[in-house]
Order: C-alpha cells, then sequence, then structure tokens
C-alpha cells in the first residue's frame, strides 16, 4: 500500500486529559439536558450485514474507514469512505498482497445493491480525488447540495515530511464536489485551514445554517471546534466561528468547545436539544462510545453517558470514530458505527473482516 495503513489512526488516537469546555455555563433549559439518560446497545445493526456480505464477493469496496452515509436522490444511500482496500477476495478470507489499495471511494446503496466508486479504471482504479504530489486526501463529513444535485465532502489533505513511517501531517482542508447522479469530480476548492482545525469531523444542518465540525488535534488532545455557513453551500457564503460566547468572522477567534472528541464525530437534533455521539480520545485506544447532550448546536456538551464498548478492542485491534447516521435511525434508535482497524498491517491481509465499520443500535431512555 502507498503508506502505513494504520498510521493516522495510531497517531490521532494518543489523547489525554479531562474533558473541558468552553467559557461557558451549562444550559438546562432544554429537556435532553435535564433528563439524566440511560443507553442500551444492539451490536452488528443493519446495513453491518449487507456491507460484511458486498465485501466477501471481492468485487469491489472489501474494507475502508471514515463511513459516513449521506442521503441521495432517488432513495440512494452514499457511503463515504477515506482508505479503502478493493477485492479480490481470497476463498479463506484474506486478501492478496496485490490488493488495490486507494485513499478515499464511495459505495453507493439502492435498496441493496451496493455500487463501488472509484476514480481510474476499472483494471488500474485510483481515489476519487486524485492524490497532490508528496501526499494524499482522506474523507471527511459529507453532504448534498444545490438542491440534491451536489455531493459535497470535505477532504483532509497531508503530505509526505520524509520518507519514515511517521513523516506526515495534515496540511490543510478542501472541499470536493461531486455530480450526485455520475460521481464525477466537479471542483476541489480550498476552505478554511488557518487555526489548526481539520473541518471535517460533522455537517449538521440546522435552522438555515450548515455547522461545520472540526477538531483541533495536538495528538496528546483533542479539542472541537465550531464553525457555520449560512445555506448549504460551504463555499458560497462567508463561514463564521464560535468564540464561546458568539460568532467571529477571525477562524483564529475559534473557541475549543470540548476535549476528547474524535477526528470524526457526530452532531444531530436529540429531544429538544442535541447529541454529540464520538469514541472517547480522553482514554488512548478507547473501547468507549459516549453521548454528550447540549441544548445549543454549539455546546456545551454535558452528561457524557456511555453508549457502547467495542468489544473489538484489545492486542492490535482499535477501534475508533464512532458517529451517528441521524437519516438511518429507526424509530428513537440511534444507528453508531465506528471503524476497527490493526495496528499491524499484515494482519488487515490475513482477515478481510478486521477492517470493516461495525454498527451499533442504541435505544435511550430517560433514567427511572
Amino acid at each position: 500500500m502507498s503508506r502505513p495503513l494504520v498510521a493516522l489512526v495510531a497517531l490521532s488516537l494518543t489523547a489525554a486529559g479531562l474533558a473541558v469546555q468552553a467559557a461557558a455555563s451549562p444550559s438546562s433549559t432544554c429537556g435532553a439536558v435535564q433528563t439524566n439518560w440511560t443507553a442500551q446497545a444492539t451490536p452488528h445493526a443493519a446495513p453491518e450485514g449487507l456491507l460484511n456480505a458486498y465485501s466477501n464477493t471481492g468485487k469491489g469496496w472489501t474494507g475502508a474507514d471514515s463511513t459516513y452515509s449521506v442521503p441521495l436522490p432517488g432513495g440512494r444511500t452514499a457511503w463515504v469512505f477515506s482508505d479503502t482496500f478493493l477485492g479480490p477476495v481470497n476463498p479463506d478470507g484474506s486478501r492478496p498482497t496485490t490488493a488495490p489499495f486507494i485513499n478515499n471511494s464511495f459505495v453507493i446503496q439502492q435498496g441493496t445493491k451496493l455500487t463501488t466508486v472509484t476514480g481510474g479504471t476499472a483494471t488500474n482504479p485510483t481515489a476519487l480525488v486524485p492524490p497532490p504530489s508528496n501526499g494524499w486526501y482522506w474523507f471527511g463529513a459529507a453532504q448534498t447540495s444545490h438542491a440534491g444535485r451536489d455531493l459535497d465532502v470535505v477532504a483532509l489533505r497531508f503530505e509526505k515530511t520524509g520518507t519514515g513511517q511517521w513523516d506526515w501531517r495534515w496540511a490543510s482542508n478542501y472541499l470536493a464536489r461531486f455530480d450526485s447522479t455520475t460521481f464525477k469530480l466537479k471542483s476541489l476548492t480550498p476552505i478554511s485551514s488557518g487555526a489548526n482545525v481539520q473541518w471535517s469531523g460533522w455537517l449538521l444542518r440546522d435552522h438555515g445554517y450548515t455547522y461545520v465540525y472540526g477538531v483541533e488535534d495536538l495528538g496528546a488532545a483533542k479539542y472541537q471546534h465550531v464553525a457555520r455557513v449560512r445555506g448549504d453551500d460551504l463555499t458560497a457564503k462567508p463561514w463564521e466561528y464560535w468564540t464561546g460566547s458568539g460568532w467571529s468572522s477571525d477562524e483564529t477567534a475559534s473557541a475549543r468547545v470540548l476535549q476528547g472528541v474524535a477526528n470524526e464525530h457526530s452532531v444531530t437534533r436529540w429531544s429538544d436539544g442535541y447529541l454529540l455521539v464520538t469514541h472517547d480520545t480522553n482514554e488512548l485506544f478507547s473501547k468507549r462510545v459516549l453521548g454528550y447532550f447540549s441544548c445549543s448546536p454549539t455546546g456545551p456538551w454535558v452528561k457524557p453517558v456511555e453508549l457502547y464498548q467495542t468489544p473489538e478492542t484489545g492486542g492490535n485491534i482499535i477501534t475508533y470514530n464512532s458517529h451517528d447516521h441521524p437519516d438511518l435511525r429507526r424509530g428513537t434508535s440511534l444507528l453508531v458505527s465506528y471503524n476497527v482497524n490493526s495496528l499491524v498491517s499484515d494482519e488487515l491481509y490475513g482477515d478481510v473482516s478486521i477492517y470493516r465499520p461495525r454498527f451499533v443500535s442504541v435505544t435511550l431512555a430517560a433514567a427511572k
């Protein structure tokens, strides 16, 4: 493969410390915060089985991370992935060391039919966003724009700083815009990158704005930041940045909202407030998936509840970047995905089932 698959995971999960909030008092004016929530989780929720069966055929996508989902016109769903293995798959469930490996891809779901979308050709597949010289792009949060005609994906550009395994760094943020029918790349536009924040964690449409959740990744600690754009086009209007008490046009005024979030997490409407779902990066290689609550999309985030503990975590196996899929919820239950990986790349070739997303149905109920 073009670089160690576990490099970003190993670096980005080295977090320690206690959760902190921006300078603001927790609000208790909504039921989402006033309620004491309990969680009951059921693993192996749909579409885990569908994706596993497709992976086992070896006819396209056979495993990846990130795992964002976007509803598309015509009842379709775009599954948006970063580092991706493609087929074939050997009869014993291993993958050949010659299996293609690319840094970003889509899987398009129409009912129970799945189709892999990459760049390049069938015989020479490449990433959907071609790698720049001396680097690559990883996909983050995504949404549609322009009445569903476009599929917009935040793309993080990383660059190599040397020849060693760990000689690379995040460089800047882009918006990759695709036609939502043909999935051809229409544009790659630089977006805010001046405050050491990767603006790719999550996108939330709420009250006429798109809220953009980013992560300031310091390795030893990760902090959530919040920006917003009026409308659904991240490139059409000026961005505003949450300062802890208001909004500023200055990206460097962006406040640290919560420590301990993962690079990929989610913020969705819940009850009469908001719910943040994240892997707990206050612990190194944590198995804990947490939910926080707020009356505002900007926090403060309070009353953390453990939603799930990932059973795969241990030994060389790590789990990371859990988040909700609000458009695929069933009733009032959350649909939470998380990624699974190994710190030993050879294990990913020996067992194709490791490097595939898991899905958990989580029911939140008021404590009695």
